[in-house]
């Protein structure tokens, strides 16, 4: 070989060594490149076809499912929210179309095209969450799965698992159950979760009153709840969310879900400022309390409305509301000093008024403030309402047919001995061991009519007539008005004074049945209820059956005008309205009230002296806090005292007559009591005697056990409270029953009762002016039946 052939062999193994791949590049061939790729591909779908069908929807985060109960006016502006999320789920149907329409021009403006995933959306957020930056969901249905099912973590992996969930949650449910869910869990700012919550934070109204343009703008708010809220948010901030809301808009003209016309009329409509949550403060909370505690006598656990989702309307009128609390203000609030008159601050006040032909409570005024006084004093039982059980004894009478010791029927015509202390007896002619005193111990006579004593609340006439009908009667008739603690209560004479307890509510009720001619009538402060998932609650009636007749029902009335007209309850009368009412105040001063009506509507309140704190008293002793005490020299009282014609009447007329309502008349049908004849005044040799006392008794036989203890601590009544009105409070019994002492002391010149019971000693102090001596069927609440139960008025 000569020398050219070496060299051309030698050029020719260059340009193969040449062209011959060497190192790692001899692995990317683009053969090879080709194939890897499509061996990702075909790998990563079959990664995900794994990850489609191992990963199911999972649960629905619970926190999502958390919604506050809404508590509503009659009105249905929502007095509060409460729950652990201020959230209220609606159903779509509940929002206008075009303002469904705003949250997907906004957001996703193929949201009804799509199959629930924008995969270069989710593959730029892959991206993203690789080099560190955050970025959302693409579509309505990804935000929807992120918020209900995951979570916000901006990681690969719940990136990926948002996709899967996505495609299947697509699959399983329609568009509309996904937007549903979408605007029900997003936030929104101003701690409102979902449109409901929003649309109240940002308009005050429902969001089946949302506008088009206001819709805009809660879709708006989405992107940046807190950047874009108008009430903080900068310039900057407030042209960024009015241009947001413009492009939603030209989205949803382009969609063709608004016009032409319809956009250039659209305005911004810049939202209300936020407003504090005004929580249970106020009246707030014991109208919610009443609410729960009704729906808890339905069957509503405390756990399924601890739970949330409830939306519960209350009957409660927002103007009588209003006008109670303006009058409780005025007439009472505005007069305490607490600071410089101590006994101001033991001072409590409850009210409730009721419509006696639907009895819905329309107001209820529970106490100063919810958050310092949780108690609410519109349903307390453990105060008496003393002389205003006197109606109830006279319609047990007339419904009974019952008759005095002389043999006549009773009515409002017949004639009682109204001598003060004068002893009550059976129908043995037997002494009960029972002598209540009249009001300042003073005398109407021997031959007074019932109703000159239902004017003037003459205690022994009532204690009388209340052995006259039998205690029995008397008592059961309380229990089917709705006075509760007579339930499990003795029937012993010094019930016809009123000394056991019994609420403004429970009064309200028993009172709007004689207005309602006889039917029973329960107050209900519950409108309506649904529960989570918007099924209604059953409600009990309210309007139960006849309790009394027409005519009894009607009579009480009629008697009870007497005393508006011409007895302690003379504050209240009113030329153009007529009204029907009776005052009572218990012994030592602890409670004082006044129950009237008027043909629609019944209002209780009732005044209640209750320890502020714990103290010593005048004789040493410690009265601990919420004990009744005296509320004498409360308020700046001229009178020294507290009772049913002074404070209570005078706020129940300046409420009642400030409502501004249409006069109007009872409908009786009755003949008797001053609404239809003119009072009745006896002559000296009437032939209708009264009643008069046998020889006394020397001990009573029976034993009385107490009724049930009071939910709130306090301490139980004295043994006698029963008390005076317009009249000197006296004193409480030392009693023992069943071996069980009480005592109690109160004294006006000084003069003593003693009594027994079961073989025990019962002794009270207190009288007015004169001695009562009383051997006394010791009561339930220890000596009940023996003492003293100086009560009228």
């Amino acid at each position: 070989m000569g020398r050219a052939d070496d060299r051309r062999a030698r050029q020719r193994g260059a340009r193969r060594a040449k062209a011959k791949k060497t190192g790692i590049g001899r692995f990317f061939t683009w053969k090879k490149m080709l194939g890897t790729f499509f061996g990702l591909c075909l790998l990563a779908m079959g990664a995900f076809v794994v990850l489609y069908l191992y990963v199911p929807i999972p649960k629905a985060n619970a926190e999502m499912a958390q919604q506050s109960n809404v508590f509503k006016l009659s009105n249905g502006k929502v007095l509060v929210r409460e729950g652990p999320v201020n959230r209220e789920n609606v159903h779509l149907s509940d929002v206008p179309l075009k303002v469904q329409h705003t949250f997907v021009a906004a957001e996703n403006k193929t949201f009804y095209k799509d199959n629930g995933v924008d995969l270069r959306g989710t593959a730029r957020g892959l991206y993203n969450t690789v080099r560190g930056r955050t970025q959302g969901g693409s579509t309505i249905t990804q935000q929807y799965v992120k918020n209900n099912y995951l979570t916000a973590d901006q990681t690969v992996s719940r990136k990926l698992k948002e996709l899967v969930v996505s495609l299947k949650v697509d699959q399983k449910y329609s568009k509309s159950e996904i937007l549903e869910g979408y605007i029900n869990t997003s936030y929104y700012g101003r701690g409102a979760w979902g449109i409901q919550a929003a649309a109240q934070a940002y308009y005050g109204v429902d969001a089946s009153k949302l506008n088009v343009s206001q819709g805009a703008y809660l879709a708006s708010l989405l992107q940046a709840p807190s950047d874009y809220d108008w009430s903080s948010a900068s310039p900057e901030g407030k042209k960024l969310v009015k241009a947001r809301w413009a492009y939603t808009l030209n989205n949803m003209t382009e969609m063709h879900w608004l016009s032409e016309s319809e956009r250039a009329a659209q305005k911004f409509q810049i939202p209300q400022d936020p407003k504090p949550s005004k929580g249970l403060k106020g009246q707030t909370g014991y109208l919610v309390k009443a609410a729960k505690q009704e729906m808890k006598a339905q069957g509503v656990s405390d756990a399924e409305m601890d739970a949330g989702g409830w939306t519960v309307t209350l009957n409660i009128d927002p103007k009588k509301q209003a006008q109670l609390e303006k009058t409780m203000k005025q007439q009472l609030i505005e007069k305490l000093k607490p600071k410089t008159r101590p006994v101001d601050a033991d001072l409590q006040a409850g009210a409730v008024s009721v419509d006696p032909h639907t009895g819905k409570i329309l107001a209820l005024y529970g106490g100063w403030d919810y958050l310092k006084h949780e108690y609410s004093n519109a349903k307390r039982t453990d105060y008496q309402p003393a002389s205003t059980f006197k109606p109830i004894i006279l319609a047990a009478a007339l419904e009974s047919g019952a008759k005095t010791q002389g043999g006549k029927l009773i009515s409002a015509n017949t004639l009682y001995d109204g001598t003060s202390k004068r002893p009550v007896v059976d129908s043995n002619g037997n002494k009960v061991g029972f002598a209540p005193p009249n009001e300042d111990d003073h005398n109407y006579g021997k031959q007074v009519t019932v109703q000159s004593a239902m004017n003037d609340s003459v205690n022994s006439v009532f204690a009388q007539m209340g052995v006259d009908v039998g205690l029995d009667k008397v008592k059961q008739l309380g229990v089917d008005l709705g006075l509760s603690r007579l339930d499990n209560a003795q029937a012993v004479p010094a019930m016809t004074l009123g000394s056991y307890g019994a609420s403004p509510m429970e009064m309200a009720g028993a009172y709007a049945t004689f207005d309602n001619h006889g039917k029973k009538v329960t107050p209900t402060i519950v409108k309506s209820a649904t529960n989570p998932d918007r099924t209604p609650l059953t409600l009990q009636k309210a309007i139960g059956d006849q309790v009394v007749s027409r005519q009894t029902a009607d009579a009480i009335t009629s008697v009870l005008t007497g005393v508006v007209q011409k007895g302690t309850g003379t504050v209240v009368k009113n030329k153009d309205q007529k009204v029907a009412g009776k005052t009572g105040t218990s012994d030592n001063n602890k409670s004082a009230w006044f129950t009237g009506y008027t043909p629609d509507l019944v209002t209780s309140v009732g005044l209640f002296g209750e320890a502020s704190k714990t103290h010593k008293g005048p004789d040493g002793k410690t009265i601990l806090h919420g004990t009744q005490v005296t509320m004498s020299g409360a308020a700046g009282s001229p009178t020294g005292r507290i009772n049913g014609a002074g404070f209570p009447a005078q706020i129940w007329a300046a409420y009642v007559f400030g409502l501004d309502m249409k006069p109007s008349k009872f409908d009786l049908d009755t003949d008797q009591g001053a609404a239809v004849q003119p009072s009745f005044t006896p002559s000296p040799s009437a032939s209708n005697s009264p009643s008069s006392p046998a020889s006394p008794s020397t001990s009573a036989t029976a034993s009385h056990s107490a009724p049930p203890p009071p939910s709130h601590p306090v301490t139980p009544p004295s043994p006698t409270d029963s008390g005076t009105d317009a009249g000197t409070d006296t004193g409480a019994d030392t009693g023992t029953t069943n071996g069980n002492t009480s005592t109690g002391t109160g004294t006006t010149d000084g003069n003593t009762s003693t009594g027994t019971t079961d073989g025990n000693t019962s002794t009270g102090t207190g009288t007015t002016n004169g001695t009562s001596n009383g051997n006394g069927n010791g009561g339930p609440l220890g000596g009940l039946g023996g003492g003293n139960n100086d009560q009228t008025g």
